[in-house]
């Protein structure tokens, strides 16, 4: 445990902040699965209404600084790239 004041402050905002975080990844991570989920049971239009949130939560999450923005893009394009073979 720290003693100094600063550290004490400084592991509150980093303990706030690791919440703050795990909502906006966890969201993230959720409606990833789901798409990936509808995307395996064949079912295109809810596949594509999924990808809208996942999307959504992915720019979020980088915009929030939670995910780095390359990060957020590769998951995004590799999602669409999933999606887009299941129109085929």
């Amino acid at each position: 445990m720290a003693n100094i004041k600063s550290a004490i402050k400084r592991n509150k905002q980093n303990e706030k902040r690791r919440i703050r975080n795990r909502v906006f990844r966890g969201r993230a991570r959720t409606y990833v699965a789901k798409t990936r989920a509808a995307i395996e049971t064949g079912d295109q239009q809810q596949a594509l209404e999924v990808f809208k949130l996942a999307v959504s939560a992915l720019d979020k999450a980088a915009e929030k600084g939670v995910l780095h923005r390359n990060n957020a893009a590769r998951r995004k394009s590799r999602l669409a790239k999933r999606l887009a073979s299941l129109a085929k």
